[in-house]
């Protein structure tokens, strides 16, 4: 049930208490007799709708009218006049107010004005409802307090607004690049629409196209005879996700670049001109840069998909949020096994903090559920993580040119710090400043090669 604030600014009290009456068993009311007393607490609390004498005491009301507008332009404020001043009416016109009434007030026409201006308010409450709900149930595997996290939410949450422009996720396997995805669009003015996603990289290439665009009957051998619609239709008002766009076929790349360009695509075996609104986000584990240099993706669909991109760190870039998400993602496997694990011990800790996670969250994701689900007792072990730990046998020694380790020891991420930086740094020296070929020097993801470069910068 959606409910209302209404803000009464009058100097007369029989106007107040008169209003008051007849509206407080429908809102909720609060009563002000001048501009003053009720700005100090519009500025920390908002109504819904302001009712504004014109005439009033010290500060004016079109004077107050303007000092709202500045706290929040949106707010919606219905001007109430002692007469017909027609100057004055358009003054508060032109300053932003919704509407007025005329002294003696009829609340008849006034209750009218009133659900109008608050049906406006009605849809965009219901949008925030809507949208909160979708987002709590859409973002779990961003739990997590590093300062990249946090910039690139931030990031999400402006690029988002858009319901067309598209954009490009990079990322390392296993990132959270769908879900990532499904921020942008349950953030968006799409978020009512579908929600629609291609792997391009699961269905064959042969069948693509018509999985995407959809076929006419008889289109090929095999065709259903009603034929079929594609996913870019399913899509329609919402969002068509692309996963792993590098997987495309060079036909396929064609259609989808001239639907970002033209909004209109054909299905297989159709000459007939289709067109659909919808966001096209994409995303790729793959170097796309060393893609189009080899001829296997298309520089000009690179662009278009390409208008915003963002990088998503692996979660080797984000240590920090190792133990929230494995309380996360503790708290949803005892739920979903009926176990009650309270915590991880000092040594399983120790093992996720040293794990090199080339699957990223979605490993963290798998080791906590059979950790879970095989596990005995409160307290996950390092036994019940599994997780390899290298033999000291397999460690190197002073024969492999590594100095020996000192009595003191040793720090041992200072000196996987170090080591980092070097081969960075001499990587992208001899590439001669080319991040793509630094990347393929060292094996990883250029996207990666370039965030890990900047931060030792």
């Amino acid at each position: 049930m959606i409910s209302y604030e209404i803000f009464i600014i009058d100097d007369e009290e029989t106007i107040r208490d008169g209003l008051t009456m007849a509206l407080e068993c429908e809102y909720k009311i609060r009563s002000f007799s001048n501009a003053e007393a009720a700005l100090e607490i519009i500025a920390d609390s908002l109504p819904d709708l302001i009712l504004l004498d014109i005439g009033l005491p010290g500060m004016s009301g079109i004077e107050a009218l303007g000092k709202i507008k500045e706290i929040f332009s949106d707010i919606l404020v219905i001007m109430i006049t002692a007469y017909e001043d027609i100057n004055t009416v358009i003054s508060a016109m032109k300053l932003g107010a919704y509407d007025y009434v005329v002294k003696p007030i009829q609340m008849d026409s006034l209750e009218v004005t009133i659900n109008n201006a608050l049906e406006t308010i009605r849809l965009r409450k219901e949008v925030c409802i809507l949208q909160e709900r979708f987002l709590q149930e859409n973002l779990p595997c961003f739990i997590g307090k590093t300062n990249t996290v946090q910039d690139m939410m931030e990031f999400i949450e402006k690029v988002a607004k858009s319901p067309d422009t598209p954009l490009l996720i990079l990322g390392e396997t296993g990132t959270g690049k769908e879900l990532i995805a499904k921020a942008i669009h349950y953030r968006s003015p799409n978020f009512k629409g579908n929600f629609v996603t291609v792997n391009c990289a699961a269905i064959p290439k042969e069948l693509i196209e018509s999985e995407i665009f959809g076929y006419e009957k008889g289109a090929f051998s095999g065709a259903s005879p009603s034929g079929k619609k594609g996913l870019i239709e399913d899509s329609g008002g919402g969002t068509l996700f692309l996963d792993e766009i590098g997987d495309l076929n060079f036909e396929a790349q064609a259609k989808i670049l001239r639907f970002l360009e033209e909004g209109e695509y054909y299905k297989v075996g159709s000459t007939e001109r289709r067109h659909v609104q919808t966001r096209i986000v994409s995303a790729t584990n793959k170097d796309i840069d060393k893609m189009i240099e080899d001829g296997l993706f298309r520089k000009d669909l690179y662009f278009r998909i390409g208008v915003i991109k963002i990088n998503v760190p692996s979660l080797n870039e984000r240590l920090e949020d190792i133990l929230h998400l494995s309380d996360y993602f503790i708290n949803k496997f005892n739920k979903k096994f009926d176990k009650n694990f309270t915590g991880i011990s000092a040594q399983g800790k120790k093992a996720l903090m040293n794990h090199n996670w080339t699957g990223n969250v979605r490993e963290l994701k798998n080791i906590i559920e059979k950790a879970i689900l095989i596990g005995k007792g409160n307290e996950i072990t390092e036994n019940y993580l599994g997780l390899d730990t290298p033999e000291i046998s397999d460690c190197p020694t002073n024969k492999t040119g590594f100095p020996p380790m000192p009595p003191e020891g040793v720090d041992l991420l200072s000196v996987l710090k170090s080591i980092e930086n070097y081969y960075i740094n001499e990587a992208f020296r001899i590439a001669e400043g080319n991040e793509s070929k630094a990347a393929r020097l060292l094996n990883i993801n250029h996207h990666t090669f370039r965030y890990r470069r900047k931060k030792i910068q």
